[in-house]
């Protein structure tokens, strides 16, 4: 079978040379971005965001934060150089804020720069907590998961453009457009969302263990998420994240690898739980 839209060929051979594997997962992942270009921009947008807010330091919140930050990225790291992967983390900026904001989120840019909001404090109500978010967090800037949306943002984008070149009566272009922006949003971008919460919760939570912290922590963390969220959350199907009850599971049945795992790395004990 030979290809005749040229459009395609590109689209292949984009795909084809686009991609790397990820030491965190053991995945191929689309890399049409190179961190060479997305750290700069990632780094400039935090400046931005701190420039914009404000941000809370001298306390011992704002110092808990840089403290189990800095705990994680060692974790990481650990975690990386046992596994082969000595300079992996080269041209990441580690940087952990915390912004006076009455919203129960938190993230970590591609290249390490991270934020909590004050409102994820009472949520999260121990420094045991903050580990977990904070190893999640971390997670999904090491597996590369913003590199990985935005390429799969510019491929659904662009095979779209290629439908529309492609498909030459209006009427099943129309067709196309409709079908094709519902069905790539709920069958492909959210489960593609989905899976990197998944992948994160795993690699975070592992992280959390190697930095000292019980991964048992995780499920009960997620319970008072579900409690502080009222259950107001759209369906599993139709949201970028698993459902509350979900991650509570999985994170209930990855807490024993997390433990097996840290013990590869001479942790068998725990920090306490306890609260700020």
């Amino acid at each position: 079978m030979k290809y005749k839209n040229p459009i395609i060929i590109a689209f292949t051979l984009l795909m084809f040379l686009s991609c790397s594997t990820n030491p965190f997962t053991g995945k191929k992942t689309l890399a049409l971005i190179p961190n060479s270009q997305l750290f700069p921009t990632s780094f400039s947008q935090y400046n931005q965001v701190l420039s914009e807010g404000k941000v809370i330091t001298g306390t011992q919140e704002s110092e808990m934060i840089k403290r189990v930050g800095q705990r994680i990225a060692v974790a990481a790291e650990r975690w990386l150089n046992a596994n082969g992967k000595t300079g992996y983390l080269n041209d990441y900026k580690w940087e952990y804020n915390l912004i006076q904001e009455d919203v129960v989120n938190a993230w970590c840019m591609p290249g390490g720069k991270i934020a909590f909001y004050t409102g994820i404090l009472p949520v999260a109500q121990n420094e045991t907590a903050i580990a977990v978010i904070m190893g999640h967090e971390v997670a999904h800037a090491l597996a590369n998961h913003g590199q990985q949306r935005m390429s799969a943002g510019m491929l659904q984008q662009g095979l779209a453009v290629a439908g529309n070149i492609a498909i030459k009566d209006e009427k099943s272009r129309n067709a196309f457009n409709q079908y094709y922006g519902i069905g790539s949003q709920v069958g492909v971008m959210l489960p593609f969302s989905r899976s990197h919460e998944t992948e994160a919760d795993r690699i975070g939570l592992y992280l959390t263990a190697i930095a000292g912290y019980n991964p048992d922590e995780g499920a009960e963390l997620w319970k008072r998420m579900a409690q502080a969220s009222g259950g107001q959350a759209p369906p599993e199907i139709l949201s970028t994240h698993p459902a509350n009850q979900t991650r509570i599971n999985n994170l209930t049945a990855l807490s024993p690898q997390a433990k097996a795992e840290a013990k590869k790395f001479g942790v068998s004990a725990f920090r306490p739980i306890g609260n700020y």
